[in-house]
């Protein structure tokens, strides 16, 4: 049995790799545990929620702990003698301190909590973003397929029309242009085919980049395709909906918040600070030799208590330069809060256009089929009578497939835009994932 390269490509791809099921929501799935970016994203969100235990750290106790032991041989010499002194001293010692009021670590605090906001909302952003990745890769190889396989049936519909003028060349009923005109025709599908089945391959190589799995017998696209229209109808209020919950703009708000606080810890360089300061030490000396003359072991505990006040006063202007640069960051939050926004609202237009404009062209392009099909078959009756040639029929041929290809890009651009839209507005989910697998047969 003779194997086509496609079959060989997924024998291939089957033997080094494990397979995930030809079901969109199934690729989704075994995207979330394996996709590298989205495992990033994750860890990125793990780190993050630390950011709020790391600045509470800045308001609780700070408690040391020391020890020592050491051993003193000090000779001293004088005019008239020498004094020798040999001792161990050792000891502990703890201390805590308390802040009572440091602005700039409750400042650090707070903005903490925005770290953690922001952590969030970029996880969400990356699943969204994974869902929109599974989906455009999913259905660019069934492009990529369909692509295959509407290039196979052009070249077999070419090929009979090439016998076919070669056959009346023979019997006179043709002239050989037609038969030119077949052969090129033929010599360039063939070149298309090529074309097609390495774009195919690599389709499939992104999929599996997503996915750590081979795709396979991939699910196509149904019959009678449910066009919906996305409600409400009316543009703006997407836009509108879109400035309240997108992600990015979530993002860039909660930057801009912490850009101001940041402002704010900064100005808190030339305010003083307040601790609570406690001190507990117990030094200890076993005894030595005073210029060969031994004595006894002594012990020393101190305890201290009290509250320690700090006010900077000058810090070679290394305050003023972190203020005037922590302003200028906010300045730069304020306004990429203000592009996000600006974006946001482009995206949702170009998203909801894509599904109301999508629902038009699916239809507009399904009547086309459905003409294109209609002229191949009157060409090939006119050619049969003499009213048209095989260039007619030629042309028709290419008209058709070509309807047929446009028809399943758009209805692919219609499903994806129903999910940009999703997630223009921060309502993406594997729900809307799943309604999209269901127009998959």
């Amino acid at each position: 049995m003779k194997l086509t390269r496609s079959a060989l490509l997924v024998l291939a791809v089957l033997s080094s790799t494990p397979v995930f099921a030809s079901d969109l929501l199934d690729a989704y799935r075994s995207a979330l545990s394996q996709d590298a970016a989205f495992a990033a994203a994750r860890a990125a969100q793990q780190g993050g929620r630390e950011k709020k235990s790391q600045g509470l750290a800045l308001l609780m106790p700070n408690v040391n702990l020391t020890a020592n032991s050491t051993y003193n041989d000090i000779d001293t010499q004088y005019t008239g003698g020498a004094r020798a002194l040999q001792y161990n001293n050792s000891g502990y010692g703890v201390s805590l301190v308390q802040p009572l009021f440091r602005q700039q670590a409750w400042m650090s605090y707070s903005e903490s909590e925005l770290q953690v906001v922001i952590s969030e909302a970029q996880y969400k952003a990356a699943e969204h973003d994974l869902i929109l990745r599974v989906a455009q890769s999913y259905f660019e190889v069934l492009m990529a397929q369909d692509s295959v396989q509407l290039t196979e049936a052009q070249k077999k519909a070419i090929s009979e029309q090439l016998e076919q003028a070669k056959r009346n060349f023979e019997v006179g009923t043709s002239t050989i242009t037609d038969t030119y005109e077949a052969q090129a025709r033929y010599d360039l599908v063939v070149a298309q085919e090529i074309t097609a089945q390495s774009n195919l391959e690599i389709k499939q190589r992104s999929l599996q980049q997503i996915t750590n799995s081979a795709s396979v017998d991939l699910r196509q696209l149904g019959k009678g395709l449910s066009l919906d229209a996305p409600q409400p109808s009316d543009v703006e209020k997407w836009v509108e909906n879109a400035q309240q919950h997108n992600l990015q703009v979530a993002i860039a708000a909660a930057a801009a918040e912490l850009a101001d606080k940041e402002v704010s810890r900064t100005m808190g360089g030339h305010l003083p600070t307040l601790d609570l300061v406690a001190n507990y030490t117990k030094n200890s000396s076993n005894g030595g030799t005073f210029t060969g003359t031994g004595y006894g072991s002594a012990e020393t505990t101190s305890k201290v208590v009290g509250v320690q006040f700090n006010l900077p006063l000058f810090q070679g202007g290394a305050t003023q330069s972190k203020y005037r640069e922590a302003e200028a960051g906010r300045d730069k939050a304020r306004q990429d809060l203000e592009n996000t926004r600006r974006t946001v609202a482009v995206q949702t237009r170009q998203a909801y256009l894509g599904v109301a404009n999508g629902i038009a062209q699916v239809k507009a392009l399904q009547q086309a089929l459905k003409s294109s099909e209609s002229l191949l078959e009157a060409s090939k009756l006119g050619q049969g009578v003499g009213v048209r040639t095989n260039l007619d029929v030629l042309n028709a041929q290419q008209q058709l497939f070509s309807t047929r290809r446009d028809l399943y890009q758009a209805e692919y651009n219609y499903l994806l835009s129903r999910l940009r839209l999703k997630a223009a507005v921060g309502m993406l989910a594997e729900e809307d994932l799943d309604s999209v697998n269901q127009a998959l047969r």
